[in-house]
């Protein structure tokens, strides 16, 4: 049995949206700003398709993602095939003259774990790292912006 914990986090960057999605839609660089990634690699057989490492405190999980739904400077939603269940969606939003970036994650636990583990302490846990991960990306489009 598996519960599903979901996270949703936003940043305001001052960006044009279309910066905002060419940064996000090259998953390969997902590492440079996602503490908890340690690789992604787009499968050159299908573009849908990319295989996902996370590793934090010894741990290690790694997963196959499918994109479900992709729209150019609107949304990149996807769900995972294999591996660390897990979905979401990166949404963006245009402000004129700033973008604003919400994440959305769920994943799956075994449910003798949610058991083991206090989930609050969990969630409080993911949610500031992905949270913190955003302001990482925030800085990292904001030097691609001056950097353009």
């Amino acid at each position: 049995m598996t519960d599903w914990l979901e996270h949703s986090v936003q940043v305001e960057v001052a960006i044009p949206i279309e910066l905002a999605w060419e940064l996000w839609s090259d998953l390969e660089q997902m590492p440079r700003w996602m503490k908890w990634i340690e690789s992604v690699h787009v499968l050159e057989e299908d573009p849908e398709l990319s295989r996902w490492k996370l590793a934090t405190g010894g741990l290690e999980f790694s997963w196959l993602s499918r994109i479900l739904k992709l729209v150019p400077n609107q949304i990149i939603q996807w769900e995972s095939v294999d591996g660390l269940p897990n979905r979401g969606a990166v949404r963006f939003y245009d402000r004129k003259d700033s973008s604003i970036v919400k994440l959305t994650v769920a994943y799956g636990i075994p449910g003798w774990l949610g058991k083991l583990m206090d989930n609050l302490f969990l969630g409080r846990v993911v949610e500031s790292t992905i949270q913190a991960d955003l302001e990482r990306f925030k800085e990292y489009a904001l030097k691609a912006k001056a950097n353009s």
